[in-house]
């Protein structure tokens, strides 16, 4: 059950969140020294997934978002299965953090990509409230759980559905984010679109993986707003990804334009290999509407500049990697779940 009224939630997450917002000496450690166990994990990387939490656990806006829910105080404690994934720093926290505040136990699975920050951020929370350490248990195989919330692959969520379809339960598969350009774009407008492209390598499910563009769009002029992330090149494992697939087109003859870091490729996909972006052309914006509404289940969220009307969360560029608190993975409200087990 839970132990606390919305406003001592707010007050507890939003301490940590400033912690997390300015890392003192220990965060900082931590954050320099995560490319060790994961290549990926770059100190620029983590300290923007940790400090990007911190923000998010603004007092107002955990108030605005806990009081859409009525959270139980006289329900017996549910023990929930949380299976996390591990391509970007901290991707599993919003869940974890729910739990915790729905009055719940977590039972964690953290992934073997990521276990360490999720810890030290973890153990800051008890630090300013200890009630929260018996609210916790990381666990190498989940067992003896009421609930369980996946997330992984297509083909994990197979399995997912098979082991945990008995218990109340979410499973998320494999979903990626889109653009929509219609040409009026200034450079600055496209150069933030480069966030939501290049943050995080490109490995989260709100990284864009394609873009649609009017015909004739003049994708030079794309390239050229995106130079200034060229640097991205002399990373070893993004290079290593680049070389991989600009081999394969090249082999197989398949039509490309290539930027030196970036591989732009005609393609109906909506998932692009790492260091490739798919592109569309489109001939009507809402014949474009109506597409990507028959597949927004594979859909994380669309940015765009231009209003569309749409199922998937539409955000504007530079924006995808930073969700609200109330903006679900999937569209799938996990509080809503977790306060009605």
């Amino acid at each position: 059950m839970s132990k606390f009224e919305i406003p001592q939630l707010a007050d507890v997450f939003s301490t940590l969140g400033r912690q997390l917002s300015f890392p003192d000496d220990e965060l900082s450690a931590t954050i320099a020294d995560e490319h060790y166990y994961n290549a990926w994990f770059t100190p620029v990387n983590v300290a923007l997934a940790v400090t990007s939490i911190g923000k998010m656990l603004d007092r107002e806006c955990l108030l605005n978002w806990l009081n859409r829910y009525s959270l139980p105080n006289n329900n017996e404690m549910k023990k929930v299965g949380l299976i996390l994934a591990g391509n970007i720093p901290l991707v599993g926290i919003h869940d974890v953090l729910s739990v915790l505040i729905s009055g719940n136990h977590a039972l964690i699975k953290a992934s073997s990509q990521d276990n360490r920050l999720i810890k030290e951020v973890l153990n800051r929370l008890v630090g300013i409230e200890p009630a929260f350490a018996d609210q916790f248990t990381f666990v190498e195989r989940l067992e003896g759980f009421d609930a369980v919330i996946a997330t992984g692959s297509n083909n994990s969520s197979r399995y997912f559905e098979y082991y945990f379809g008995k218990v109340p339960h979410i499973i998320r598969k494999n979903r990626n984010s889109v653009a929509v350009l219609t040409g009026q774009e200034t450079n600055e407008q496209l150069f933030a679109l480069g966030v939501d492209i290049f943050t995080y390598f490109g490995l989260g499910c709100r990284n864009v993986s394609k873009i649609f563009v009017p015909r004739n769009y003049r994708l030079a002029t794309f390239f050229e707003a995106i130079e200034p992330y060229h640097a991205i090149i002399d990373h070893h494992k993004y290079n290593n990804n680049y070389d991989y697939n600009k081999s394969i087109y090249l082999v197989n003859r398949n039509e490309h334009l290539d930027n030196g870091f970036l591989l732009l490729k005609e393609d109906p996909g909506l998932i692009s290999p790492l260091a490739v972006l798919f592109y569309e052309y489109f001939e009507d914006i809402g014949e474009l509407s109506a597409k990507l509404n028959e597949q927004s289940s594979n859909i994380q969220c669309i940015a765009s500049e231009t209003p569309l009307k749409v199922k998937s969360q539409l955000v504007a560029f530079g924006k995808t990697q930073s969700p609200a608190l109330w903006d679900y993975a999937d569209g799938l409200d996990t509080m809503d779940f977790l306060t009605k087990l």
